[in-house]
């Protein structure tokens, strides 16, 4: 006879596996299908990738008369350098560029003098990083599986790291580069005393490139700019929402361009790894 109740399937699966009939919970057979079901709507969702790197900051902390995107680190400017593993990756589409007005030109040269193929459009950014990020979310032409928010300032990142972050987003949903942090934390109070020490097994430091699922990270970045909340880190408006982010461990040469110790801690990264890929005793 035609079983009515919808559940029954379920519920007759759980009892080949033994399920507790007592218990709600569902058997473990049944919480094998639905994660391959998840698993499966991952993967059949639009894996392509559209990476937004965003350079416009002031770089007020480098000092006057200094714009460092434009500092040479590597044998060419340092947004060139983040523009240029981006290019380099297979997931990535298309790349759009968030840059300060008065730079549009000079970035659109930089575009062409390096020849990078996948840089679809150079858009205007706002006056917080936030805005930038909504500037560069309009621009998208159509919304890709993925996309990727990275600092034009973390010229370092290899195709290696953003692979890795990329096929943990496709596999979870949302992925950040980052690493432990390697020092003792301390949170301290407006007088200077210690008020707390976090675990140092728990802290990571985020970097960027940051992915997520695009619709999920357009609703975040939306709720973000409506509820006026601005942050430094993409990840923390999915958190704010209780989304989830994998952390995937990127080393510690990824690092972001903030101050000439920076730019020169930057430049002797790039000659070690130089050296290293000719062969040179480092």
């Amino acid at each position: 006879m035609y079983d009515k109740d919808q559940n029954a399937p379920e519920r007759a699966v759980n009892d080949m596996f033994g399920k507790n009939k007592k218990s709600k919970k569902p058997g473990k057979a049944v919480r094998a299908v639905r994660g391959l079901n998840y698993a499966v709507k991952l993967f059949l969702t639009d894996r392509t990738c559209t990476a937004i790197i965003l350079a416009a900051g002031n770089s007020t902390r480098m000092g006057e008369g200094m714009n460092k995107q434009f500092e040479p680190v590597g044998g060419m400017p340092v947004l060139a350098g983040s523009i240029k593993a981006f290019n380099e990756v297979r997931g990535v589409k298309e790349i759009i560029i968030v840059a300060r007005k008065d730079d549009m030109l000079k970035v659109r040269d930089m575009v062409k003098e390096y020849s990078f193929d996948k840089v679809r459009k150079i858009v205007s950014g706002g006056e917080t990083r936030t805005a930038s990020v909504m500037a560069g979310l309009r621009a998208l032409k159509s919304d890709p599986g993925f996309v990727a928010i990275h600092d034009g300032a973390r010229c370092l990142v290899t195709p290696k790291m953003i692979n890795k972050v990329l096929t943990e987003a496709r596999r979870t949903g949302a992925a950040s580069a980052g690493a432990p942090v390697k020092d003792t934390i301390k949170e301290v109070g407006f007088n200077g005393v210690i008020e707390s020490t976090h675990d140092r097994d728990k802290l990571w430091s985020a970097q960027t490139p940051q992915i997520f699922k695009t619709d999920l990270y357009r609703a975040a970045a939306y709720t973000a700019q409506k509820d006026g909340v601005d942050s430094t880190d993409d990840n923390f408006l999915l958190e704010r929402l209780g989304g989830r982010v994998t952390m995937v461990d990127c080393g510690y040469s990824n690092i972001k361009i903030t101050t000439p110790e920076d730019l020169a801690f930057a430049r002797a990264i790039a000659e070690m790894r130089g050296k290293e890929e000719n062969g040179q005793t480092v």
